[in-house]
């Protein structure tokens, strides 16, 4: 007997969608603004309709799961799974108790595709997370459950206000191999928070229109800005005591955690390289603790280099871009700073 699909829209109630800041008011499955007063440049403009960082999170009774996506476009690239940069991932489990079930996995050739997620012979109420694409666009999506089945809203997240973090292609989510393993993503597991994922692959350059964009977000509680790898050393340096100053007009006491660049792969044969990415580093450490000394306690400077150490030898697809075993060693290296840090 073939089973019957009820086709929602996730964009309804009791569906909620987090990780896009300006969603409730625009619904655009977007990281900024599609009508913005800040210009932004164009390359980040055209990331932005990538959906590193959405997630749709409910319940349901339904013994099955389906989706249908229409994505913005056909992506090919050569050393990302099509998993990672179109697929949606599944998740079962309350907060913090989320765990992986399956991927929907796109059509390499097509922008359209429907996949199951799972097939359950017992009725009960599971928690959903479905993670968004992190390198394309998202047109629309459905949600299948099976005719009479329900949906219901989804459990608060454990900590109360939302993580923005704005970088570069790892922040976005590069390459992982699905998009439940970005470092944001699994962090917003460890952590049950809601994360706003702000990285833009080659075109985290610290320009000011982004962090007034940042300070337009609501409910901000921490920001991390992890984009030297981007800026280069002099853009770097001419970038962050600007772009710090802005964040603070906005947010006067929350939490800024500031990462340097981390390493890559050529760093272990060459030191030259490597002591001239440092430079930025030392700028940074210079500049917080200068800040620090003003009086301001919530801003803090860590190495990239020391903090991901360990990482970059057999956990990254180019030397520079981690895989997933990278990005759960980023995560490890992260997680008590922000859980002390947020305190």
């Amino acid at each position: 007997m073939e089973e019957k699909i009820v086709w929602l829209s996730p964009e309804e109630r009791p569906f909620k969608i987090s990780g896009f800041a300006w969603f409730e008011k625009e619904k655009i499955y977007r990281r900024l603004p599609a009508k913005s007063v800040y210009k932004i440049p164009e390359a980040v403009n055209n990331l932005a309709d990538n959906t590193a960082g959405g997630v749709i999170r409910f319940r349901t009774d339904s013994k099955t799961l389906h989706i249908h996506v229409r994505l913005r476009q056909i992506v090919n690239m050569p050393h990302m799974p099509a998993t990672g940069h179109s697929g949606f991932d599944c998740y079962i489990g309350g907060v913090r108790k989320e765990i992986y079930i399956s991927t929907a996995i796109p059509d390499v050739k097509s922008r359209e595709y429907k996949k199951k997620f799972f097939q359950f012979d017992e009725k009960k109420t599971r928690s959903i997370t479905l993670y968004f694409p992190l390198y394309n666009g998202v047109d629309e999506i459905l949600i299948g459950i099976e005719a009479g089945a329900r949906v219901f809203s989804p459990e608060k997240f454990s900590f109360k206000g939302r993580i923005v973090v704005y970088g570069t292609s790892i922040t976005q989510g590069g390459c992982a191999s699905r998009p439940g393993m970005c470092y944001t993503n699994i962090l917003s597991r460890w952590l049950g928070a809601e994360f706003i994922n702000l990285g833009f692959s080659g075109s985290g350059k610290g320009e000011p229109e982004l962090a007034h964009l940042i300070t337009m977000i609501s409910g901000v509680r921490c920001i991390v800005l992890d984009y030297q790898a981007n800026a280069g050393i002099e853009t770097y340096v001419s970038t962050l005591p600007g772009f710090l100053e802005i964040l603070r007009g906005r947010f006067k006491n929350i939490p800024i955690i500031i990462i340097s660049r981390p390493a890559v792969s050529m760093w272990a044969f060459d030191s030259k390289s490597k002591d001239a990415w440092m430079k930025g580093y030392k700028f940074q450490e210079k500049l917080v603790n200068r800040i620090r000394k003003l009086g301001d306690k919530n801003i803090f400077s860590f190495c990239g280099y020391k903090l991901f150490k360990k990482m970059w030898q057999e956990s990254t697809v180019d030397g520079g871009h981690p895989t997933d075993l990278g990005f759960f060693t980023m995560t490890n290296g992260l997680y008590p700073i922000l859980k002390k840090v947020l305190k």
